[in-house]
């Protein structure tokens, strides 16, 4: 896997349901080379800390793979790295394959994957369409955070080397279909509940789908 872009936001404002808002996910290429930090990106805009930034949402990173699947949906916007709102695009991120927990080096810092994104109307904000919220979840490639076990600086071209292997086999895109879907895969749920590198209010709010 390789880094194909770094990707920085400022505050917009937007309009919503009459109020005047601002969000962050609005992030452009940038030539410089990001610094990830514990609980953020360096630089990077983060508006509703609430959902977003902190430990265990500190980088987001998502699949220049499937750019070309979203950019037929919404051949009228204007496309550019970074349109849903990720700090790191990277070349041959597979959420089918990449587990909650594995660690990577990328650059300088060592993260570790710890949950799928979850799409909130703001993405739809970004995209001018409410309708790819469901479009996202059906799709269920959802990118993923990290947190920083090791701070460091990532630039372009920078690989994603593979530091070590969650023993849990839970993939993100099972992850992201668990905490989503309406009816819990009862094997899938038991990983996601056991799996130590999922926070533990992700893991708390799925024991309830136990027995």
């Amino acid at each position: 896997m390789k880094v194909i872009s770094t990707n920085i936001g400022t505050a917009t404002t937007f309009l919503w349901n009459g109020k005047e808002e601002q969000t962050g996910i609005f992030k452009y290429p940038t030539d410089e080379a990001l610094f990830l930090g514990k609980t953020e990106v360096l630089k990077d805009t983060v508006i509703d800390r609430e959902h977003h930034a902190g430990i265990n949402k500190a980088c987001y990173l998502f699949a220049s793979d499937r750019y070309s699947y979203w950019r037929q949906l919404y051949p009228e916007l204007e496309w550019d790295w970074g349109m849903f709102g990720e700090n790191i695009t990277v070349d041959g991120l597979d959420e089918s394959k990449m587990r909650i927990g594995d660690i990577y080096r990328i650059g300088s810092a060592l993260v570790q994957v710890s949950q799928p994104r979850e799409p909130c109307y703001k993405l739809g904000v970004r995209f001018n369409n409410a309708k790819i919220l469901k479009q996202y979840v059906d799709y269920g490639y959802s990118g993923t955070y990290v947190r920083i076990l090791e701070e460091g600086y990532v630039k372009k071209e920078d690989q994603l080397i593979l530091a070590e292997r969650s023993e849990n086999t839970l993939t993100v895109r099972e992850c992201f279909q668990i905490i989503l879907s309406k009816e819990k895969d009862p094997i899938i749920l038991q990983k996601a509940i056991n799996n130590p590198s999922l926070p533990e209010y992700k893991r708390e709010r799925l024991r309830k789908y136990v027995g």
